[in-house]
C-alpha cells in the first residue's frame, strides 16, 4: 500500500503532523534519520516522501542527519518517487549562502551579508562591511542560534579572541548589516504546497532565537501585578497581504521547495529585507489557536491531497 514517508530526525517537532495524519486517517511511516544505510541497488518504495531534516540537528546529537538524508532524497528522486523538499531544499536549508544567492536571483533583497572562514577573516569581513552595527550567524546553525548583535568592530574582535567564541559547524561565519524595525519584530510567512497560508509577528526585543516549535519556546514572559500584560511572542497577522508573498512563491518554485516558512524584516522606511528560509517548518500553537488556523492539519491535508494523486 502506498503511504506517506515522513524524513525526520526530531520527534518532538513531528509529533504535532503525525497526529494530524492519525486524525485524517492517513496511511504513513516516519523514517528517522540519524544513522543508517542507504542501499543504492535496490529500489525504494513508492509512496508520497515529505523531508523534515533540519540545519541544527546536530545540536540534537544528529550531526550527520541532513548527509545521509541527502543520500536518501537522491535515490528517492532517481527513482521519479514523488519527494516534497528535496535534494535542493536540503541544500537551501543547511546553507544560508546558498539561500542567499537564490533570493537574491529571485530578485528578492536580503542584507548586505560577507562570509569569513577564521578568525582573523571574520574581523577583516566585519571592517569591510563598514556598518556601526551588524551581526554575526552560522551559515549552518537553524533556531536562529549563533545570533549575536555588536556594535563596534572591537566588540566583535572580543568575541572572536575569546573562549566563548561559538565554532560554526561548517566553519562559516556570516557577517550581517543590522536591520532594525521599528517595533523590534520580524514576520514569518508560511507557505505549503507552495500556497500562502499566513503571516506571523514574532516580537524579537528579548533575542534572536525565533523558532515557532512549542519544544524550544521559552514562556511568554509577563509583568507584575498590576501592571499591563506583555503581547505573545508569537501573533497570526489577520489578512496579511503584501507584494512579496507572490515574489516568495516564485522562489519557492523555481527553488522546489513544497513546504516552508520565510522570514523578513522591515526597517523604518518599509524595505522588506528577507534573511532566512525555513524549510523544516514548525508552527506555534498558542498563537494558531488565538487564530484559528493550525499549520499542522493543512499540512496533513496536504500530504494526503499528494498521496491521493499518486
Amino acid at each position: 500500500m502506498k503511504k506517506i514517508y515522513v524524513i525526520h530526525e526530531n520527534s518532538e517537532w513531528t509529533d504535532h503532523l503525525t497526529a494530524r495524519l492519525n486524525e485524517l486517517g492517513l496511511p504513513y511511516e516516519e523514517w528517522f534519520l540519524d544513522q543508517g544505510v542507504v542501499d543504492l541497488t535496490e529500489i525504494p518504495p513508492d509512496g508520497v516522501f515529505y523531508n523534515r531534516i533540519s540545519a541544527s540537528s546536530h545540536t540534537r546529537d544528529h550531526r550527520y542527519a541532513p548527509e545521509l538524508t541527502e543520500s536518501v532524497l537522491s535515490w528517492l528522486e532517481r527513482h521519479d518517487r514523488k519527494v516534497l523538499n528535496g535534494t535542493r531544499a536540503l541544500r537551501l536549508e543547511v546553507s544560508k549562502v546558498n539561500q542567499y544567492m537564490a533570493l537574491n536571483a529571485a530578485g528578492i533583497k536580503t542584507p548586505k551579508t560577507i562570509a569569513a572562514v577564521g578568525k582573523k577573516q571574520i574581523v577583516e569581513a566585519a571592517e569591510k562591511l563598514g556598518k556601526t552595527s551588524f551581526i554575526t550567524k552560522h551559515n549552518r546553525a537553524g533556531k536562529g542560534l549563533g545570533v549575536q548583535l555588536f556594535h563596534s568592530v572591537e566588540a566583535l574582535k572580543d568575541y572572536v579572541y575569546s573562549d566563548s567564541f561559538e565554532e560554526p559547524l561548517d566553519g562559516t561565519t556570516l557577517i550581517q548589516e543590522y536591520i532594525q524595525s521599528p517595533d523590534s519584530s520580524i514576520i514569518r510567512c508560511e507557505f505549503i504546497g507552495g500556497q500562502f497560508l499566513y503571516a506571523v509577528r514574532v516580537d524579537t526585543s528579548e533575542g534572536f532565537e525565533l523558532c515557532p516549535a512549542d519544544a524550544c519556546q521559552i514562556d511568554d514572559l509577563f509583568c507584575p501585578v498590576g501592571e499591563e500584560e506583555k503581547a505573545p511572542k508569537f501573533q497570526v497577522i489577520d489578512g496579511f497581504e503584501d507584494g512579496i508573498i507572490s515574489d516568495y512563491r516564485t522562489f519557492l518554485i523555481e527553488n522546489k521547495i513544497d513546504v516552508a516558512g520565510i522570514e523578513f524584516i522591515k526597517d523604518a522606511e518599509g524595505t522588506i529585507y528577507t534573511y532566512d528560509v525555513n524549510t523544516n517548518t514548525n508552527y506555534n500553537k498558542d498563537a494558531e489557536e488565538a487564530a484559528g488556523k493550525y499549520g499542522m492539519l493543512e499540512l496533513a491535508k496536504y500530504l494526503g491531497s499528494e498521496l491521493e494523486k499518486l
